[in-house]
This record gives C-alpha cells, sequence and structure tokens, in this order.
C-alpha cells in the first residue's frame, strides 16, 4: 500500500496556475503508474490525467489537454500536476491515485491507493 498526500490546492482567479503535488509513501511507488481525478459538488469524480512509472507515457482529458501538465520525480517519491490557464469549470477537489502496475488508466476503479484531496477554487 502507498500513502499519498496532495498540496498546492488554493483559490486562483481565471487565467492563473498551480502546481499540484503528491507525495508518496513507499518505495514502491516508482513501480506504479499514478492519476489525478477530481470531483466538483454534485458531480462524480472523473479521470483529469495519467502517468507510467516512469513518465513516459501520459494521458489527460479532453477538457485539460494543453492546459495541464502531468509529471513526477520517482527520486523524491512526488507526483505533480501543473495546471495553467485555468477556468471556473475546474474547480473541484483534486486526488492523487496509485495503480499498482505500471501503465495508468482513466478508470477510477483501477487504482488502489488514494489521497486527501486538494481544493483548488477558480473564481471568475
Amino acid at each position: 500500500q502507498v500513502q499519498l498526500v496532495e498540496s498546492g490546492g488554493g483559490l486562483v482567479q481565471a487565467g492563473d496556475s498551480l502546481r499540484l503535488s503528491c507525495a508518496a509513501s513507499g518505495r514502491t511507488f516508482s513501480s506504479y503508474a499514478m492519476g489525478w481525478f477530481r470531483q466538483a459538488p454534485g458531480k462524480e469524480r472523473e479521470f483529469v490525467s495519467g502517468i507510467n512509472w516512469i513518465g513516459s507515457r501520459t494521458g489527460y482529458a479532453d477538457g485539460v489537454k494543453g492546459r495541464f501538465t502531468i509529471s513526477r520525480d520517482n527520486a523524491k517519491n512526488t507526483g505533480y500536476l501543473q495546471m495553467n490557464s485555468l477556468k471556473p469549470e475546474d474547480t473541484a477537489v483534486y486526488y492523487c491515485a496509485a495503480r499498482h502496475i505500471s501503465s495508468y488508466s482513466s478508470n477510477q476503479y483501477d487504482y488502489a491507493d488514494w489521497g486527501q484531496g486538494t481544493q483548488v477554487t477558480v473564481s471568475s
């Protein structure tokens, strides 16, 4: 099991940027894929972005392509989500998750470990 802790959320204005971090415990994190998901009030949790174990493959939801960038630093056991050109519709609680194999998935049920989430609020 991997313990995950997100940070970096906050209140920003439309057009601003934020970088979320996901700190992982355990030496196995470097062999796991990682995903970022988000959940807005009254909506289901949705896939935002995923990255494979070594960072060579990434994927994004259509609504964030070209604005968000996922990355990871396995030496630091940390994953990141750089969010640029934020929009009010990006407002949500953002979660990072670890999948116990090397490739990421857009299906939240493929992930075994989850962080507690960090709130991102974008004002117009």
